[in-house]
């Protein structure tokens, strides 16, 4: 069985197992359970994003089935690619869920390609908030190669999302997806950007959220996986999609001319 050792242990969060105990306890001390079903969440360094993730986090229905979709930075590997084995951390072993696995594998866009996770870190960073709340789980890593705003690719992800779709109706897990927003220009410029995209996820307008990014010349890094949630709320018939809470980097650096935006958005 194939074991992945984490590759930004360390550097975005601690690698000593009683500091990242402790860093977690802080950010999870003003979330709330909402009861959502799938929730976009940052992934960035822990001091940065960490609090934002939380609050994403913190506010899912209890599971211990989760599906965790994220951008491929690296664009190793398959466009649509999941892992199997165990994923580890300081806080211990996550195991792959082998039968969501093997049924998301049924639609042919998707390839069981390690080499695809084996850099990546927008899914591994979520690993550690699962484990802090729910302890043991199995999930899927799906990881996504964002090409561009065309239709070819639009359509992908609307593919991958009916399979998805097809099998939460007959099991129940959880759907995480990893992205942060605006990127490296002036706060102002990032919310107004951000608003009008999240005006889009909010309709679950997924060919008018593509539209919008394009004519925006957007910075956001996981828009493909936010396209696969919205397909799966449109296709689940979730109405309540609601922004939990919002940061940036700024916060943490004091710097607002180049900023990397953070949302926590909730659907149920």
């Amino acid at each position: 069985m194939n074991k992945r050792q984490p590759v930004v242990s360390g550097v975005f969060y601690e690698s000593d197992l009683d500091e990242l105990k402790n860093s977690l306890k802080l950010m999870f001390k003003n979330t709330k359970l909402l009861g959502n079903l799938g929730v976009i969440s940052p992934h960035a360094g822990y001091v940065y994003s960490g609090i934002t993730s939380a609050f994403s986090l913190a506010s899912l229905k209890p599971s211990k089935r989760f599906l965790i979709i994220g951008p491929n930075h690296n664009l190793l590997g398959h466009e649509f690619s999941i892992s199997d084995g165990i994923w580890e951390t300081p806080l211990g072993e996550a195991k792959i869920d082998n039968e969501l696995a093997k049924y998301l594998l049924n639609n042919n866009i998707i390839k069981d390609d390690p080499i695809a996770h084996s850099h990546e870190h927008s899914i591994e960073v979520q690993i550690p908030f699962l484990q802090h709340i729910f302890g043991n789980f199995t999930f899927v890593p799906l990881s996504v190669a964002n090409s561009d705003y065309s239709h070819k690719f639009l359509s992908k992800c609307e593919s991958v999302a009916k399979t998805i779709s097809s099998e939460l109706k007959k099991k129940d897990f959880r759907i995480i997806v990893s992205s942060d927003f605006s990127h490296y220009i002036p706060q102002a410029e990032a919310d107004e950007k951000d608003e009008k995209a999240i005006e889009m996820i909010k309709n679950l307008n997924v060919r008018g959220f593509f539209k919008t990014l394009e004519k925006l010349d957007a910075s956001m890094c996981g828009y493909g996986p936010i396209a696969i949630l919205m397909s799966v709320a449109k296709e689940m018939g979730w109405k309540k999609i609601e922004v939990i809470n919002h940061s940036s980097s700024g916060d943490v650096t004091k710097d607002r001319d180049s900023v990397v935006n953070y949302y926590s958005i909730g659907f149920r």
